[in-house]
């Protein structure tokens, strides 16, 4: 009798486990009403059960397998549905839902698609055939899914025959971005594009060149399979083995083929790692053996099972090495955590899915929660009967928090953006409509509305407050960034160091190379003065030249030293050419150190001059002594322009200029010469300064020596324009950017050289030219005794003297008295004093003036 019952049970279950849907309503796995109906397509279950090889009936069977990880994107795609009604976004207007099983099986979810397309509030579940579907109304406005992209290929052709939207939320085929194939198709994540490309560069940075490949038998593996040896090419990496598994559970050879891919993987030793575009009950399978095999690889995930939590709960699953995967972008489900939490208090009433789930969960009461999912899969291969009781319910509220372990943030998200980019279109079409009427809008309205306007190029997509990225306001891209399609979601910087970009563009532009060139009107400019100031020396030195016996060259110090000083003006002048046109390594280098070296040299020379006229007209003994002893040209002349030869030459050898370019600047690249060492520059004309400084104080200390013939007042007032040049010089260059920087050196160079070629040589052109009469011996040497006599009269008439003299009177006429007596005999003693310093001044002059004075002046 027991046998008996137990074999009665046993037909009971086979045959409520076998049988076919009776009606369209048996086969909806959960619905609510509204006034707007959207379909949702989930493969909440691996299989369809069968009890043949192949179909002898066109049946819909029953599905077994029962997946958590799929049955919570039903209840994530409910509780959106529910956040739109409870919120304002749709005021007055509920949205409905009609959520199916496919199954895994394209057969099945294209039966749902057919009732999706039934004509809307129909007695009949009828698909009409029209030429025109514009104004059909079909029972859905719009279908969230399915997961698999093999699936949804199929569904979306069928939905392409009313334009209706369908919004994937996991399928990432590539071929579904084909706008011509599938006009209504939008999607929520990427395409497999962007993470293939992803994957192969993550193999060829990690070094690894010998790798294997496994995917599925459909359209998705062969796409991903195809695209990735694309990919694999292009960076150098080879492919070992390419397997391909049967696409669903229920090909029978399915197990067959895992075994054989893992012995593949054995006898394949040298590959370690293996790239994976398997779906998660694939991969479940295939770790299990591989387990069992101890096969321990580097596994590259894809992103339908890299974050799956029936994968990280397979025991023992470190044993199979390690695995590294991407991801979908993850979102803030906090409140999904809260409805799970609230789950029991769902209506069930019209929700087959939470029965079923209530019933494997009863059945699975004494199992851990790593445990669970197995449990839960396994015996809804050998059950699909319910009956509700307390008990059920009891144990239903106790494991909600394996629920929220099982979640997957990225594919959760996702189904919410789907769900909120159809309630955001609604929103738009339903501002002029009463969409409390279903017939208020067609499905195809829909995918011309948006919640936010299209970003041009030039543009980018900036999210608001809400989460969901349909709705977005449009920026320009900032300086330096572009964008070249519409709506990208952000700017693309351009190379800081070649290109540039203005803001809004939808390209890079090519940064111009800019220097300070010879048609510069700047460098025309300073090229005129140099020139011009060349002229100058060329004719200072032919006027010298020709004049070369008079007074005023003699007195300037010989032709030699002229030649000497207008040959560093020359130079001078010339070495502004070099701080013009493209910086080359030669002319950075000789630019500085042909200035620094003649300008040293010019202002050593003056220095010999300096000394010289201070030298010779001098009556102060101990200042005299002092003179000879330190006037030596041809040393000072040497070794002052050898230290500056000496500065130069290290600063060539250890930090040369070279060429440098400067990409600072937003919209051009400058080229110019880097000075190679800011301490060597400054060194090289810190020294000039302090040589001009020398200079000047000893060509100041000459400033009242005869007027006609007084270089050392001229060349003081040269030296004060090369001070104020170059003090001038030093916060204007600091401060200056850009390719006239060398003109600012440029001018500083000409300044101060004007100024001391004008100085020094142009008061004796003068004098030459214009002055002939005073250009002779015999004025000359009367220059000099009056300017003698002065200086004589006044050395006699010093304080000291008189105060000497005064003294001696007082002490050989004791018995005078009354000041007037004493002011009388001083008076008296300065007439005597200066009388004989004349007599012997007058007779030392005619002697020595004509041979010693005139031939040093």
């Amino acid at each position: 009798m027991a046998f008996l019952i137990i074999l009665i049970t046993c037909f009971v279950i086979i045959l409520a486990t076998s049988q076919p849907c009776q009606t369209p309503d048996d086969f909806v796995a959960a619905t609510s009403p509204g006034h707007i109906i959207i379909g949702g397509l989930f493969a909440i279950h691996e299989k369809m059960l069968s009890s043949e090889d192949s179909p002898r009936r066109p049946q819909i069977q029953k599905c077994v397998g029962f997946e958590i990880s799929v049955f919570l994107q039903t209840l994530a795609m409910i509780h959106s549905i529910e956040m739109i009604n409870n919120s304002t976004l749709l005021s007055g207007v509920k949205l409905g839902y009609e959520i199916y099983d496919t199954c895994t099986e394209v057969t099945v979810a294209m039966a749902a698609t057919l009732r999706f397309l039934s004509k809307f509030n129909w007695s009949r579940e009828t698909v009409e055939f029209k030429c025109d579907y514009s104004s059909y109304m079909p029972r859905v406005k719009a279908v969230i899914g399915s997961g698999y992209s093999e699936i949804t290929m199929a569904v979306s052709r069928m939905l392409n025959l009313q334009l209706m939207p369908q919004v994937g939320y996991e399928s990432t085929a590539e071929i579904l971005s084909d706008k011509i194939r599938f006009p209504s198709f939008l999607r929520t994540v990427p395409s497999d594009f962007h993470q293939i490309k992803a994957m192969a560069h993550l193999i060829q940075k990690s070094g690894w060149n010998w790798i294997g490949i496994i995917t599925t038998d459909d359209d998705y593996g062969r796409l991903a399979l195809n695209t990735f040896i694309i990919q694999a090419e292009a960076n150098n990496v080879c492919i070992a083995f390419k397997e391909v598994l049967p696409a669903f559970l229920s090909d029978n050879t399915i197990e067959v083929r895992i075994n054989q891919t893992l012995e593949k993987i054995i006898l394949e030793a040298q590959v370690n790692v293996i790239v994976v575009f398997l779906r998660q009950f694939h991969v479940f399978d295939l770790f299990n053996k591989a387990i069992e095999m101890n096969i321990n690889k580097m596994w590259i995930a894809s992103d339908n099972w890299s974050t799956a939590t029936k994968i990280t709960t397979i025991p023992n699953v470190k044993k199979i090495g390690k695995v590294v995967g991407f991801a979908f972008r993850r979102g803030n489900i906090s409140s999904f955590h809260s409805f799970l939490q609230n789950l029991h208090l769902l209506p069930s009433d019209s929700n087959k899915l939470l029965h079923e789930y209530a019933m494997h969960l009863s059945a699975c009461a004494y199992v851990k929660d790593t445990d669970l999912s197995q449990c839960i899969s396994n015996h809804s291969q050998r059950t699909l009967a319910y009956k509700a009781n307390k008990a059920i319910e009891r144990k239903f509220v106790m494991r909600n928090d394996f629920l929220r372990d099982y979640a997957e943030p990225g594919l959760i998200h996702s189904i919410q953006l789907a769900v909120f980019a159809l309630g955001y279109a609604i929103r738009d079409l339903c501002q002029a409509r009463d969409c409390q009427n279903p017939n208020a809008f067609q499905p195809w309205e829909q995918i011309q509305s948006k919640c936010s306007k299209e970003c041009s190029p030039g543009q980018m997509k900036k999210t608001t407050r809400s989460q969901h990225i349909c709705c977005y306001e449009c920026e320009n891209c900032p300086e330096n960034h572009y964008s070249n399609q519409t709506d990208m979601p952000h700017c693309l910087l351009c190379n800081n160091k070649t290109h540039w970009a203005p803001v809004r563009s939808t390209m890079c532009f090519e940064k111009e190379v800019e220097y300070l060139n010879w048609n510069d009107s700047l460098a025309i400019l300073v090229l005129i003065l140099s020139l011009l100031g060349i002229i100058f020396v060329l004719v200072v030195g032919i006027i010298f030249t020709r004049n070369l016996n008079t007074p005023v060259v003699k007195s300037a110090g010989g032709l030699r030293v002229c030649y000497v000083i207008l040959l560093c003006h020359f130079l001078n002048f010339a070495s502004t050419s070099f701080f013009i046109g493209e910086p080359q390594d030669f002319t950075c280098k000789t630019r500085q150190t042909l200035f620094g070296v003649s300008f040293t040299l010019c202002i050593s020379c003056i220095l010999t001059k300096s000394l010289k006229i201070l030298l010779a007209f001098s009556f102060d003994p101990k200042l005299q002594k002092f003179l000879k002893c330190l006037y030596r040209p041809i040393l000072i002349i040497f070794t002052c322009t050898g230290i500056q030869v000496v500065i130069c030459t290290l600063w060539l050898i250890f930090a040369a200029p070279t060429v440098e370019v400067n990409v600072s600047l937003p919209r051009v690249i400058i080229l110019e010469c880097g000075e190679g060492s800011i301490l060597a520059f400054g060194t090289m004309l810190g020294y000039i300064a302090i040589l001009a400084f020398i200079c000047f104080i000893f060509a100041f200390k000459g400033r009242k020596l005869p007027e006609n013939y007084n270089e050392a007042k001229f060349i003081t007032f040269g030296l004060l324009i090369y001070f104020i040049a170059w003090i001038t010089f030093i916060p204007i260059y600091a401060t200056t950017f850009g390719k006239y920087v060398p003109a600012v050196e440029i001018i500083v160079i000409l300044i101060s050289n004007y100024g001391i070629l004008c100085c020094t040589f142009f008061p004796k052109c003068y004098v030459i030219i214009c002055k002939q009469e005073i250009n002779t011996k015999s004025a000359f040497l009367k220059i000099i005794y009056s300017y003698s006599f002065h200086s004589v009269s006044s050395i006699a008439l010093s304080p000291a003297s008189l105060d000497s003299m005064s003294s001696n009177i007082t002490m050989t006429n004791p018995s005078s008295s009354g000041k007037s007596a004493t002011r009388q005999k001083k008076k008296d003693l300065q007439a005597q004093a200066f009388a004989h310093i004349c007599r012997e001044n007058a007779t030392s002059v005619s002697k020595t003036l004509p041979r010693k004075r005139i031939s040093s002046i």
